[in-house]
């Protein structure tokens, strides 16, 4: 397999810098609070490197935002696999991932900004591919496993994510993150006994 190009290398490192730095100025500042000018001076480039690498501050953000899901799915992913059964393993990725709307970039960036910068269209194809698609073979997993009531699975696994979604924003918005965590988890838990077979 041939390497790559200097000149692509150079784009890879310059894409990796500036997700970076958008990370971390749209998780302190939110996407309104920043500017392509604020991204490029925190990783050492110029704006048109904004511009030629993702042809808009927006652009950027999708790219952070896709950073952020594939990191997050990751993590939840490994923590599914970690319980000493498929259930253990499934209750603990979905409260792992209640835990993760207390991060700031998960918080802003996914949680509070992502819907309304990206619109619901762009933002759902961005969950379908992470979140929802880690939520589907999941559920598909413990259905197999006759863990789950019967159920149509694509609905279902809409509903426990669109549920999983909303109990990560109630805890991103309030004004006591720890105990809104705690009141998430309790929900959560009742949700997902009812869908216990």
């Amino acid at each position: 397999m041939a390497q790559p190009t200097l000149k692509a290398q150079q784009s890879t490192r310059t894409k990796a810098a500036l997700i970076a730095a958008g990370r971390e100025l749209f998780a302190l500042h939110g996407y309104a609070g920043v500017t392509a000018e604020d991204i490029a001076a925190a990783a050492n480039l110029t704006t048109g490197a904004v511009y030629h690498q993702f042809g808009s501050k927006r652009g950027l953000f999708l790219g952070v935002f896709e950073a952020v899901e594939a990191e997050l799915t990751a993590r939840i992913g490994a923590a599914a696999a970690s319980g000493p059964g498929r259930w253990e393993g499934f209750t603990a990725a979905a409260a792992g991932f209640l835990d993760s709307a207390a991060e700031p970039d998960v918080r802003q960036v996914v949680l509070i900004d992502g819907r309304s910068v990206l619109g619901w269209e762009e933002w759902h194809d961005v969950m379908a591919r992470y979140g929802l698609g880690l939520t589907r073979a999941a559920i598909g997993q413990l259905m197999d496993a006759g863990l789950l009531r019967p159920a149509p699975l694509d609905a279902l696994a809409a509903g426990v994510f669109g549920a999983l979604s909303e109990l990560a924003l109630f805890v991103a918005t309030a004004e006591d993150p720890p105990s809104a965590g705690e009141e998430a988890r309790a929900a959560l838990t009742v949700l997902l006994e009812s869908l216990r077979k």
